[in-house]
């Protein structure tokens, strides 16, 4: 039922979910929002991902 990710497409959206959540690491946002963007990156990969560029913890 969900939407399955595979290929060049998979590998794109992969890189971008590790780069995401290398930028929110090192973000200077509080702790507990860098824990909420996280799981919100790992749970929904390619929205997740858009969320996090449009709305996610700017870097320093």
């Amino acid at each position: 039922m969900g939407i399955e990710v595979s290929g060049l497409f998979g590998l794109i959206v992969l890189v971008l979910d590790v780069l995401a959540i290398y930028k929110t690491v090192q973000s200077p946002a509080a702790t507990g929002t860098k824990v909420l963007w996280i799981v919100v990156i790992l749970l929904l990969p390619l929205l997740g991902v858009i969320l996090w560029f449009v709305a996610g913890p700017k870097g320093k």
